[in-house]
């Protein structure tokens, strides 16, 4: 079964002039043209389509969503992940919501007395809020001044403005996965390019040194988290995140 361009158009709810754009820069071409010149398209494409709307939702930029869509990285992974991370920061935010709706609850309930006593699990006053990550704690330990710059920043930062990040770092880690599956040794100019866009990133909350940057690199293969998150993108994605900050740090910071 085959749907026109204008079919698409109503059940993606992108325009025929996007959809045209798409072709013309081979993100997704038409299954086949008709001897009216009109476009069709058929259910790969249409899945295709989805995958791209979805990494547009995450801010990706269509060099990146082409990357990933043609590459040799595994999609499903990737799209997995992804939805994951919608689904924890969902459950997490729906477990605050409780929180602040039961403390409201029992404040009002308290009112004219001693609130205090109208809290009958103080634990409860902190379901949903995030600890912080091993790799975390060792970075506000090991170097205090740069931790304090680092919350003063994010402090500062609106909520787009930390979806905007988020969705930076990711497009990142999809062209790191995308040299190292090509097997692109971590000293190649590309490379390097790359970790300086990562480098410069993390300049923009504090300025670390070339034995500060190798910390971060290696807090990003020990912390299980941190490994976890670059893994499921590509599995070796962490170490090889590492040896290029170390590559970095040794030529450009030392």
């Amino acid at each position: 079964m085959a749907w026109s361009i204008a079919q698409v158009a109503r059940m993606s709810k992108v325009t025929s002039r996007t959809l045209r754009h798409y072709d013309e820069i081979g993100l997704l071409p038409p299954a086949w043209i008709g001897s009216n010149g009109h476009r069709y398209y058929e259910e790969a494409d249409l899945l295709r389509l989805q995958q791209i709307l979805l990494m547009r939702e995450l801010d990706l930029g269509l060099r990146e969503i082409q990357a990933v869509l043609d590459s040799r990285l595994d999609q499903v992974a990737v799209l997995r992940e992804h939805h994951q991370r919608l689904l924890a920061e969902r459950d997490r935010l729906e477990t605050l919501a409780r929180t602040v709706g039961r403390t409201i609850a029992e404040l009002e309930e308290g009112e004219g007395k001693d609130r205090m006593t109208k809290i009958n699990k103080p634990e409860n006053l902190f379901d949903g809020f995030q600890s912080p990550s091993d790799a975390e704690a060792e970075v506000r330990e090991r170097w205090p001044q740069a931790w304090e710059q680092s919350r003063q920043a994010v402090d500062a930062m609106t909520s787009e403005d930390t979806e905007r990040r988020q969705r930076e770092v990711t497009a990142q880690m999809i062209r790191m996965a995308e040299f190292m599956v090509a097997g692109t040794p971590v000293s190649d100019p590309a490379v390097q390019a790359e970790v300086d866009a990562n480098y410069q990133n993390i300049c923009r909350f504090w300025t670390p040194t070339a034995a500060a940057y190798k910390g971060v690199g290696q807090t990003y293969v020990d912390d299980p988290q941190m490994r976890a998150n670059f893994d499921r993108i590509a599995d070796g994605l962490a170490v090889y995140q590492r040896d290029a900050m170390t590559v970095y740090a040794d030529t450009r910071l030392s």
